[in-house]
Parts: structure tokens; C-alpha cells; sequence
């Protein structure tokens, strides 16, 4: 018969793709995680993974184990959730993914509430600029700037966003007139570095019109503080004007873009009413953040006029 804890082991590697980083992540020493994906192997009389210097692969049989072992983990899941009296409560460890901009400039203020209205619950957010994958369980739920079009995924869109060509005012001040797209030409830009752009979404420069970009990030957080800096100009989000004080958006009526966040989950934690539940605070509590913090951008703006 199958053991529950042995489908958790294989899922860790599964994810993993090597018996150390299972380990680790299960608490165990890879000797031991390898011992029990033998006796499960074993018991199924089917190899699982195909091992290769790149690490561990899963096999025919085990891509096709895969599903029902989420499932089973999901399941489990469930359960622990039933029979603590915490089903449809808000508690235990999340993990969100998201891009950095949205990590640093909205989802504070958005977990925080969270957490304040559910004590027993720890959010953990990672800001990284790439593209998490779910199917490993790198988070339990993830924001993208684009829809995903493959994979065993559920995607709901949260909100729209804006992003506009910024500066600082005392760059403004000591540089040449900025009065249309045409004149950026004489201006240091700020921007992406362009192999390092991982989602199309971002790869906005050449609506700019200008030549090429001065000062580059992989980090729009980054990016943000060069304009406050008064390093040049650079299209930053709407909701991070705020958090760069003396930062105002230019030529706003011949240039804005828009952008959307999309949330994303694995398709069978659409089972999980706790998931769902945190998906719906979090996608509310995003939604309003995003507007309160452009109108205050749009003030701003209207303000240094």
C-alpha cells in the first residue's frame, strides 16, 4: 500500500529536482529521502526519476504519479484544516511570489491588514524578478504582469495599473526643457536591462522614443529610486510615486501605460478554501491599495505643476 509520508518525499524531490534541496526542505539528510524513494519505487515496482548531473528528473511513472500524489496532498491538507477547527479560518504559513515593484510598494500595506484581521496567520512574501514556478510549490500563490497561457494553472485577473515617464523636480529644474516625447532625446533615461527583461510586459523603452537607456536595473524598485535620485527620467508605477517624494510624472498626456497584475494558483489548490479565502482578501485588498496610491500620484503630479 502507499504511504502517505513516501508521496511527501517524492513530491519534495519532484520539486527539488535533487535529494539534498528535498532534504533540507523536509528536515531530512538526502541519504535518507533516497532510501525512501527506493522503497517506494519498490512498492510500485516502477522508477520514478531518471538522475542525470542536472539532478533528478521525473520519469515516465512519475509524471504520471504526479497528480494523484497532489491530490493526496491536498487532500491531507484538507483534513488537518477539518480537524483542527481552522477550515475556512485564515491561518498557518502563505507564501506569495510577486515582481518587485508589487512587493515592495503594495503588498506590505495589503498583507499587513491581512494579517492584522487574522492573527494566526504568517505571510511570507518573495520579491524576485522572474517568474515563479508553482508547480515546484516555490509559493503557494503568485502575482504576474502577464496571463500564463500553459500549465495546470488557475489565473485571475486583480487589477489593473498605470505606469508613467517621472523624474525628480530638482532634476527637472537643472536640466533641458521636457515638453514632448521628441526631447528625452536630450535626457538620461532609466530603465530595464534589456537581456534581463523577463516578461514581455515590461519591455516598454521604445514607446519612450528615446535612444537608448543611461542607467539600467533588473529591479524596478531600483529603477525608481535612480529617478529619485535625479539620475534622469524613467517610467515608473503609478503607486510608487508616493514613496519617492519630489518624483512627478511628465508628458502624462502624451505617454501612460497600462498593466495588469494577475494572480496565480495551482489548479488543485482550487479545492482549498483557505487558499481561496486569502486569494479573495488579497485580491481586494490589492485592488484598493493600487487606487488609493495612484490618486495620491495623481496629486502629486497636479501639486509640482
Amino acid at each position: 500500500m502507499l504511504d502517505w509520508d513516501d508521496l511527501r518525499i517524492f513530491l519534495a524531490v519532484a520539486r527539488a529536482e535533487s535529494l539534498s534541496r528535498a532534504g533540507r526542505a523536509l528536515k531530512l539528510d538526502a541519504a535518507t529521502v533516497g532510501r525512501r524513494i527506493a522503497r517506494l519505487e519498490e512498492a510500485l515496482s516502477a522508477k520514478l526519476f531518471v538522475k542525470s548531473p542536472q539532478g533528478y528528473a521525473l520519469s515516465e511513472a512519475g509524471d504520471r504519479l504526479l497528480p494523484h500524489a497532489e491530490a493526496a496532498e491536498q487532500a491531507f491538507a484538507g483534513a488537518q484544516e477539518e480537524l483542527s477547527g481552522a477550515a475556512g479560518q485564515l491561518t498557518g504559513q502563505l507564501r506569495i511570489g510577486a515582481p518587485d515593484g508589487c512587493a515592495n510598494y503594495v503588498l506590505p500595506q495589503v498583507c499587513a491588514k491581512i494579517s492584522d484581521a487574522n492573527p494566526g496567520l504568517e505571510i511570507q512574501i518573495v520579491a524576485l524578478p522572474r517568474v515563479f514556478n508553482l508547480s515546484k510549490r516555490e509559493a503557494d500563490m503568485a502575482i504576474t504582469v502577464s496571463r500564463p497561457t500553459a500549465g495546470r494553472l488557475t489565473v485571475q485577473k486583480l487589477t489593473d495599473y498605470h505606469l508613467h515617464l517621472a523624474a525628480h523636480r530638482d532634476y527637472l529644474a537643472r536640466s533641458a526643457p521636457l515638453t514632448c516625447k521628441n526631447d528625452l532625446r536630450a535626457h538620461r533615461m532609466i530603465g530595464y536591462i534589456p537581456d534581463m527583461i523577463f516578461d514581455k510586459e515590461l519591455d516598454y523603452f521604445a514607446e519612450t522614443e528615446a535612444q537608448a537607456v543611461g542607467l539600467a536595473s533588473n529591479s524596478a524598485s531600483v529603477q525608481t529610486r535612480m529617478v529619485q535620485s535625479g539620475a534622469g527620467v524613467g517610467i515608473v508605477h503609478d503607486f510608487a510615486i508616493p514613496f519617492a517624494p519630489g518624483v512627478v510624472r511628465v508628458l502624462e498626456h502624451e505617454m501612460g501605460l497600462k498593466r495588469a497584475f494577475w494572480l496565480i494558483r495551482h489548479a488543485d489548490d482550487r479545492r482549498s478554501e483557505r487558499l481561496t479565502r486569502f486569494a479573495e482578501a488579497l485580491g481586494q485588498g490589492l485592488r484598493e491599495e493600487v487606487a488609493r496610491l495612484e490618486r495620491i500620484a495623481a496629486d502629486t503630479t497636479l501639486a509640482g505643476l
